[in-house]
């Protein structure tokens, strides 16, 4: 069995993605690298609380590292910390994991990332696919969801609203448009545990039809 390792734990992915991969017997461990322990606890579950500024190697060990992590422009303050979060932190954290022996990046990133996109959020999702890739894991999953669909821990009243207008426009989605269709969370995790569990070798995208058929 293996060791999987979370960043973004706290999230509407990864929140789920903890509960799931809890359950999920490929697994006899699961670490979370925190800003700070959650109040859970479970006999296969390792809070390590860290500090992603000065990253410590000796605590990001495994085999498979989820990536869910990601924040939004108004929570983050500014372009630059959102980039930092969104990007330089999971890439740093990438690093280290490939020298200490970890195989797979299973990351949840966008649909529509392109480090070339004129919209800073797809171009942010897009950088950090093109720096993951550069690192040279023998596999690299990047889950590509549009909206996502799930209840948050806090509310954001911007976000309902795209929801339901997402909702109404999902189903007239067709062709090239269909990856933009919105998606629960909890299929977004199903869908990288599946595809992190299928000896892949090389880089695989999951858009909009990979996830739904999980």
């Amino acid at each position: 069995m293996k060791t999987a390792i979370i960043i973004g734990a706290t999230g509407l992915v990864g929140s789920t993605l903890v509960k799931q991969l809890l359950d999920n017997p490929n697994y006899s461990k699961v670490v979370l690298l925190l800003r700070k322990p959650l109040n859970i606890s479970h006999s296969k579950l390792i809070q390590e609380v860290i500090n992603f500024d000065e990253l410590d190697a000796s605590k990001i060990m495994g085999d498979d590292l989820f990536c869910a992590m990601g924040t939004t422009l108004a929570k983050a303050g500014s372009k630059e910390n959102q980039y930092r979060i969104d990007c330089t932190y999971p890439y740093e954290i990438g690093k280290i994991a490939k020298v200490n022996g970890v195989k797979q990046f299973i990351l949840v990133s966008s649909a529509g990332a392109n480090f070339e996109s004129s919209n800073f959020y797809l171009r942010t999702k897009g950088d950090l696919e093109k720096k993951i890739q550069s690192i040279g894991f023998q596999n690299f999953i990047s889950v590509r969801p549009s909206m996502l669909l799930g209840d948050r821990q806090e509310s954001r009243l911007g976000e309902k609203i795209g929801k339901a207008a997402f909702n109404l426009l999902s189903p007239l989605m067709f062709g090239s448009l269909r990856k933009y269709r919105s998606v629960e969370a909890s299929d977004v995790a199903k869908s990288m545990q599946k595809f992190a569990n299928q000896e892949l070798n090389g880089v695989k995208y999951v858009e909009y039809d990979d996830i739904m058929n999980t």
